[in-house]
């Protein structure tokens, strides 16, 4: 169950940044923006989404940065942008 929901919130945050390529934020504004249905989850929200987020990086789907506020900041990877496409769809 862990599992499918950590693979359902990785196809959503595939789904946004599909939709908004632009889009980049830190993991506190894309559980609370990108993903609002999981708001009403708030105990294991952010470390689904992190894990997620984790396991589109290690896939290279998803880049990450450090900001100049120090947080990290996640985009796509508009190189993977047909994979990506072909895994949402």
């Amino acid at each position: 169950m862990y599992e499918l929901r950590r693979s359902h919130i990785a196809h959503a945050i595939l789904d946004y940044l599909l939709e908004h390529p632009e889009a980049q934020d830190t993991l506190a504004g894309i559980a609370e923006w990108w993903l609002p249905e999981e708001k009403e989850k708030k105990v294991t929200r952010l470390a689904i989404v992190k894990e997620a987020l984790d396991q589109l990086v290690s896939n290279a789907l998803v880049l990450e940065r450090r900001g100049k506020d120090l947080q990290t900041h996640y985009r796509i990877n508009g190189q993977r942008l047909k994979e990506i496409e072909r895994l949402v769809r």
